[in-house]
């Protein structure tokens, strides 16, 4: 019987001058291709936390939360209506915290938003540890050209507390966040063909050099005490996870990026301009990026906390009372209101970014099916660490059961990040402080 050759998932069609074509997802490829699709993740984070009204303002209407049920089902209140078309693609998650966010400064609630490390303990040796993105980053990277994409509304990393990103790498530092469109398009997908083989020279110097410092490093490490060893030996780890990333990033220099359409993007849209703009090309990008499978792993910062940054002033941009951070601290019914319609703003910019991964599709569904986004703050109201506003949404290819309002009393953060791992693949015992998986919840693989 005749046997078709397997077509190598990286295959390419070459044409005119050399240029050359990735080819879609084929049945040739085998089942390795089209049983394993791409599983990614996406964290997105807003500061301050979201409009929660008193009772006694009368405006439950407009809690971020959903405040009543028709016929069995939750129902949309008026700063999350625009997620509305995605009912069965999303689910709400009720009495989140960390453990540790409660005994921290409650300015920290971004740093440990992804890690829920004890940031109150001043006698670590490491202020954070590791955030679940790059944990994910570590479980996808062969898969693609780069481990994790970091994005925030303020490049770089801010300062502990008021932190400018949200990701940790496994050695619990920050990892710097890129916030120009441009940039973070030329880092996708700005390919100069005619210098691969200075990268390459480029990247083989780096690994000799690389190389070189961990040989020398073995015997200058024996000279050291106990505590100076555990900080080179965290040097060394940092090294070798430079390695690994330079010899991926030779391993794909030869190997064409997806044809896409990128007409619809404006690059030269900044964090000072219109909000709704900068956000929407910044959300296109990730998804060309998760369409490409140029990276699997992506965190986004939309705002930044305690009045930080150019984002603190898009509520005044968009036409609304206060800045951000005066707004989460409004006590009255007019600033809740306000603060609540800046709730419905980010909700329409979620659910235009849902609407971009549902256009894109893999062999066996939309990108949103084959992507869990995770959207959320680190406090509720008021740096309150209780309760924390979560939304988890797609992930349906992976097993996530949706249209539910979950909440199961009083429930680690940490056992969310646990379940999402394992309904991603990644067969870990526990993250961070968490006691299991959630029950009965949403994930019927966790």
């Amino acid at each position: 019987m005749f046997h078709p050759p397997k077509i190598e998932r990286r295959a390419v069609l070459k044409g005119i001058a050399g240029a050359a074509l990735a080819l879609p997802p084929l049945e040739a490829m085998g089942s390795e291709v089209n049983d394993n699709p791409p599983k990614r993740f996406c964290a997105l984070y807003t500061a301050n936390g979201m409009s929660l009204p008193k009772n006694s303002h009368g405006i439950d209407q407009w809690s971020w939360f959903p405040t009543r049920e028709e016929q069995g089902s939750f129902v949309f209140g008026e700063s999350t209506v625009p997620l509305s078309p995605f009912r069965e693609h999303l689910s709400f998650m009720g009495g989140l915290y960390h453990e540790n966010g409660v005994k921290a400064d409650p300015h920290t609630c971004s740093d440990m938003w992804l890690t829920g490390a004890p940031l109150h303990d001043s006698t670590r040796e490491t202020y954070n540890t590791v955030g679940l993105d790059q944990i994910v980053a570590q479980h996808t990277k062969q898969h693609c050209r780069q481990p994790s994409l970091v994005l925030s509304i303020d490049a770089g990393v801010g300062f502990l507390s008021r932190t400018g990103t949200i990701s940790y790498d496994m050695q619990g530092r920050p990892l710097p966040a890129e916030n120009n469109p441009r940039r973070v398009f030329d880092r996708l997908f700005r390919v100069d063909q005619a210098s691969l083989q200075t990268q390459r020279e480029k990247l083989r110097a780096r690994i000799k050099l690389v190389d070189a410092v961990l040989e020398s490093s073995r015997t200058f490490n024996q000279q050291l005490g106990q505590a100076d060893r555990r900080k080179m030996d965290q040097y060394l780890a940092s090294l070798n996870e430079i390695e690994s990333r330079l010899i991926a990033s030779e391993k794909w220099i030869d190997i064409p990026i997806k044809q896409q359409d990128h007409s619809h993007l404006n690059l030269d849209v900044n964090s000072e301009d219109d909000p709704r703009e900068y956000y929407r090309n910044m959300f296109d990008l990730i998804s060309l990026a998760f369409d490409a499978d140029i990276t699997r792993s992506v965190a986004f910062m939309l705002n930044r906390e305690d009045g930080m940054g150019i984002s603190d002033a898009f509520p005044l941009k968009l036409g609304l009372s206060k800045t951000h951070h005066q707004l989460s601290h409004a006590g009255d019914k007019d600033g809740q209101l306000n603060f609540a319609k800046y709730d419905l703003f980010l909700s329409q910019q979620l659910a235009g970014f849902m609407e971009s991964l549902q256009q894109y599709r893999d062999a066996d569904g939309t990108l949103l099916d084959n992507t869990i986004v995770l959207y959320g703050s680190g406090a509720s109201t008021t740096h309150w660490s209780k309760n924390l506003p979560t939304l988890v949404a797609g992930g349906t290819n992976m097993g996530l059961k949706h249209g539910k309002y979950w909440r199961d009393g009083e429930t680690r953060m940490s056992n969310l990040y646990l379940s999402i791992m394992r309904s991603m693949g990644i067969q870990s015992d526990s993250f961070a402080d968490s006691t299991g998986v959630l029950n009965d919840a949403i994930f019927s693989r966790a």
